[in-house]
This record gives structure tokens, sequence and C-alpha cells, in this order.
């Protein structure tokens, strides 16, 4: 643990990795606006084009496919406004405000996708950390969530677009990109400059997109080491341990194929909101749903689609690893989190 807390909510937003921070802080250094064709332009304009190539080659599309935006949300709308496409109600919000929420899942919140050139899909659930099946030929998909965490190369996928986050796999906070396929024709939302082939106006974040840059090339390393194969492990024995001392417990999606780091755990009756409290009293940073809702008391809508009763929905918590968790951290947690579930059985019991 860092001093006396534990951060567990990596899928809200991973710690900014050291060579991210270097990035960023040398970019700072640099006076040129990237669109400038003086010499202190051109160093700007160097450190944004080197950033593009790195997320280019760590998400497998070519660099001259790649918008950066201020965040996935912006891609999402920039990719998806003018667009009639379908999805289903597991999607997050910054999806769901673009898409028509027809499309059925089953109780693990896999997707059935009939048509994909009409169909937007999150590749892996942000809330279940459940993945998707992702034919070939999708108008859109939202990867924001696996990238960084498992293999993916967005060309080998045949999707139309896709979005991805830096500060989901160890960048700055304020930059995302979209990424497109050749012919795809996304809306210029953002008008007023050529900037980004025309797509996007306004002067880049040239700090950002550079940490960005960095992040993506350190993320794509640590999955091919195998990084994430051991926060999986470290995953899969806390939830072990959670369900030995705590009955009732429901695990969602650990039946299929889920993120190596996600755990969405559910005890009916024990509000997500409450559990999210206790555990920060006791020093670990958990969530309850989607980091984008936070403040929103609402029971989860994802679960919600899943099937899940409103109680249930409303007793989610979800605890997301990262490769700086530490065994001694997750064991942590479950003593604090079985402390606090054993006051509140007590205390049902007794109210009963």
């Amino acid at each position: 643990m860092t001093g006396t807390r534990a951060y567990l909510d990596w899928n809200a937003g991973a710690p900014l990795r050291p060579e991210a921070r270097a990035a960023l802080l040398a970019a700072l250094e640099i006076a040129g606006n990237p669109s400038s064709v003086h010499a202190e332009g051109r160093a700007a304009r160097t450190l944004v084009e080197r950033a593009r190539a790195q997320v280019a080659e760590a998400l497998g599309v070519g660099a001259g496919r790649v918008v950066f935006t201020s965040g996935a949300s912006e891609a999402a709308a920039l990719g998806l406004a003018g667009r009639e496409l379908v999805g289903a109600g597991i999607e997050h919000d910054c999806v769901a405000e673009w898409i028509d929420p027809v499309l059925p899942v089953d109780r693990h919140g896999r997707v059935t996708v009939t048509d994909p050139g009409r169909t937007a899909l999150q590749a892996a659930n942000s809330e279940t950390g459940v993945l998707q099946e992702t034919p070939p030929g999708l108008g859109f998909v939202d990867a924001v969530q696996v990238a960084g965490k498992l293999p993916y190369a967005f060309e080998w996928s045949g999707a139309a677009m896709a979005i991805v986050s830096a500060h989901k796999l160890g960048g700055p906070k304020g930059v995302g990109a979209l990424l497109l396929a050749p012919g795809a024709e996304p809306s210029r939302l953002v008008r007023g400059g050529g900037q980004e082939e025309g797509l996007r106006a306004g002067t880049e974040n040239v700090p950002g997109i550079a940490g960005f840059g960095a992040a993506c090339a350190a993320a794509v390393a640590e999955v091919a080491d195998g990084t994430w194969e051991r926060v999986a492990a470290l995953r899969n024995n806390m939830e072990a341990a959670l369900e030995a001392g705590a009955q009732a417990t429901i695990f969602v999606g650990k039946d299929v194929a889920r993120l190596p780091n996600t755990s969405c755990i559910v005890v009916p009756g024990w509000k997500g909101e409450t559990q999210v409290m206790q555990m920060d009293l006791a020093g670990f940073a958990i969530s309850a749903g989607s980091a984008c809702s936070s403040g929103k008391v609402r029971a989860s809508r994802v679960l919600r689609a899943m099937g899940l009763s409103g109680e249930a929905a409303g007793s989610a918590i979800r605890v997301s690893l990262g490769p700086a968790t530490s065994e001694a951290e997750v064991f942590a947690f479950v003593a604090a989190w079985e402390k606090c579930h054993r006051r509140m059985r007590r205390g049902a019991a007794a109210a009963a």
C-alpha cells in the first residue's frame, strides 16, 4: 500500500506512468505552436507526430488514421454524430448518448450483433470487465478499457472507427483519440482550423499528446511481457478469498471472458455507495460503477440491462487492479471488506 491507502480503481483512471510524466514535462518546455512553421513550432509538431506514431504502433493502426481529441467522450461524439448506429443498454454513457439501444444482451452482458456495420460495441465493459465478441466490420468500437490491458490491433478488427483514452492506460487526463479505417468519415464537430487533417480544430494539447504516446508505448510492452497475467491471478485470488468469507456474493461475469483486472461484486441489500464510502474510510479507493456517473446515486443501468434486479444493481461495486497493485494491498482490502460485510449482516439480522 502507498502510505495508508490503496488505489483499486484503475478502470476509472490509471496512475500516471513515469514514461508519460517525463514526456509531458519535457513537452511543457516547448513554446511553439505545432501549426507554426518556425523552429519552435516545428519542434512542437515533431512531438505531436512522434506521439501519433507511438499510438498508432501500439494500437495497430496507420499513423495517419489517428485523430487526437480531448478524451474518449469527444472522440465518441466525433465518430458517432450524424450516424444511425444501434447498440445495447450496457454501453458507456459517452456512446449511449448517440445510439439506439435496441440490441439484447445475455445474463453475462454479452451482446448479440446482427448487423455489424450499423453497430456500436464496447469491446470490454467498464463496470463488469466482460469482453465482447467483436465481429469484423463493426461501425464503431469503444476500445477504451481493452487498450493497454489486452492485445488490440484496430486494423485487424476490421472496424470503421474506435475510441481510446490516455488516462485509462497511464497517460495524462484530458486527451484521447479516434481511430479511423480508410474511407471512414467522422463529423467535424469542432471547426475553425485545419488541425488533425481538418477533423478537429484547435491547437493541439502538445504535453498531453506527448504523454499519451509515451503511455501507449509502455502499455503495449506490459501486455507483451505478461504483466496483466499476474494481475489476473491476483484478481482471481481476491475473488476466491471474498467468496470464501461472504456467502450470497455475486461476481458478475466470472464465468465468461473478462478483463484481467476487473471484479464486479454484488451483495444484494448492501448498497454499493455505502460500500464505497466504507472502503474509502478504510483506505481503499473503489467505485460503484462507471466513474463518469460519479455523484449520481442510482442503480447500474448496465446491470439492469443484464437482468439483475434493482436491489442487486444498486448493490454493486467495482474493484479494478493494475500492474502496481500488490498482494498485500489486495488482501488488506479483503480483510477490510469482510469486516464491513460482517457488520452489515449483524445490523440486518438485528433489524429483522
